[in-house]
């Protein structure tokens, strides 16, 4: 079934196709599996393979819908980061330690899916923690990107996002704490959404070899991607609700509609770059382009606004604050030599990088008056969205970047427009929607000078992420949203 006509189509269209009989789910899985075994080898965004089980549930699938049966997913292929439990296969992220470990039973997110009809062909690449933007580990290798192989297709979801793009099914599951559904899908040219925090229960996306029991893990979620933006929804709402073993978190189920339903209509707020980490000429010549299509669409376009938390300080804030989470899992040695330098520090060192080494070494009581300072944020947000219904603003500094695998990242280089960045910096731009627990869509931009797709976030209001996922679904309605990677079109 080389070059055929489903592989690229979007959830919704195959869903069309299957209840209409043109297609069977066990075609749909069988073209899948078939691109992967053509192409992954460039690509090896698939690192764990299930197809043997795949093709038992599009069969069952397929029995499914002879017999009348309608589910959100049903028959339809998709891919999961190798993050999540899968009975039967490996969860590792990453770890060589763990390369063996086999968990009993899906994660919630999974039981889920399966239980939408989903067809579930394979595990995607991570980086080692899911700590980087780049996706490779010594159990699984390195993943390239679709678009250019010799560059990163971005983390830590990264496998996902390059499975996606290369035609590897419709949907596939990710998490982000640093923009690791943001940023692959950016670097990629899909779509993403970072759901509002606590909205889908994580139970069972948990490091090895720990239970798979309800925990609060600050900031982290997890979410779905596509190559179309109603497709999140989609998978958003197979996902979404509240753990049974966690009956507290059961309000946060009814998500209200979105503020509008027409691009006319939308308040939009629009930030470009920021002296902290500035977008280098391409990023911003991508969102100034949209920002007057919309504007020429009938959007109120406001760019810029004394509403928008000033950046520097929330950087400084959500660098401290994430730090201080992820810091915890450090080895002994790492949390010595950090305390170390961090002792060496002048009182006013306020760079992020200075700000990433309190966040590993902070008191409790640091932290607490920093969630005091987080608690104010939201508060500011709440005051801008009377305002504005959403606000657009970058994912990363630039376009994907090459590989660079060098093991101290706070030593990498980020090159914006011939001037080096600290790479970990860039953690600022995803921080916007992350520390505050905002909703978050990734959408593409199309592809800049190079060949290498471009992209923006929607951040939308507190448990209102059907607001910036309709935006995306309407811009891209209009304006047109992913493009196939030329050496993957086949």
């Amino acid at each position: 079934m080389a070059g055929s006509e489903w592989s690229f189509a979007s959830a919704a269209e195959l869903s069309a196709a299957l209840r209409a009989k043109k297609v069977s789910a066990v075609e749909l899985a069988q073209d899948a599996i078939g691109r992967i075994e053509r192409h992954d080898a460039k690509i090896n965004a698939v690192c764990v393979r299930d197809f043997e089980r795949g093709l038992a549930a599009a069969r069952e699938a397929d029995a499914a819908i002879a017999r009348g049966e309608t589910r959100p997913l049903l028959g339809l292929p998709l891919t999961v980061k190798e993050s999540y439990n899968i009975a039967g296969l490996p969860t590792t992220w990453g770890f060589p330690p763990q390369k063996d470990f086999r968990p009993a039973e899906d994660a919630l997110s999974i039981t889920r899916v399966k239980d939408a009809g989903g067809v579930i062909l394979g595990k995607t690449n991570v980086p080692v923690g899911l700590g980087d933007w780049q996706s490779y580990n010594d159990i699984y290798g390195t993943t390239n990107n679709p678009f250019d192989l010799g560059r990163t297709p971005g983390g830590s979801s990264g496998g996902s996002a390059a499975a996606l793009a290369a035609g590897y099914g419709p949907l596939s599951l990710g998490s982000d704490i640093g923009g690791s559904l943001r940023v692959p899908a950016f670097h990629c040219g899909v779509y993403a959404h970072k759901p509002t925090f606590g909205l889908v229960a994580p139970r069972g996306h948990t490091p090895p070899p720990f239970p798979a029991i309800p925990l609060d893990r600050d900031m982290s979620v997890i979410g779905p991607m596509a190559r179309s933006a109603a497709d999140l929804s989609l998978l958003l709402d197979v996902m979404a609700g509240p753990d049974p073993l966690d009956a507290g978190v059961a309000y946060r189920l009814a998500l209200p509609p979105p503020r509008h339903s027409e691009l006319k209509d939308f308040r939009v707020l629009v930030i470009d770059s920021d002296p902290v980490l500035p977008t280098n000429k391409e990023v911003r010549g991508s969102i100034e382009k949209l920002a007057g299509d919309l504007g020429k669409a009938g959007v109120k376009v406001t760019q810029g606004s004394p509403l928008w938390p000033d950046f520097a300080e929330t950087s400084r804030l959500y660098m401290r604050m994430l730090m201080a989470f992820l810091g915890t899992f450090f080895p002994p040695d790492v949390i010595a030599q950090a305390q170390a330098v961090a002792a060496q520090l002048p009182a006013g060192a306020n760079s992020l990088a200075a700000e990433r080494l309190r966040g590993i070494t902070q008191s409790h009581r640091g932290w607490v008056l920093d969630e005091g300072a987080r608690a104010w944020l939201r508060s500011r947000w709440r005051n801008l969205f009377g305002t504005f219904d959403a606000v657009i603003c970058p994912i990363m500094p630039t376009p994907a970047y090459p590989h660079d695998h060098s093991p101290d990242q706070e030593a990498r280089r980020i090159d914006i427009d011939g001037t080096p960045y600290p790479y970990p910096d860039q953690l600022a731009w995803p921080g916007v929607a992350t520390l505050p627990g905002l909703p978050a869509t990734a959408l593409p931009l199309g592809l800049s000078a190079q060949g290498l797709p471009l992209g923006v976030q929607i951040v939308g209001p507190w448990l209102e992420d059907r607001t910036p996922l309709k935006l995306a679904e309407l811009i891209e309605r209009e304006f047109g949203g992913f493009v196939r990677p030329k050496m993957f079109d086949d």
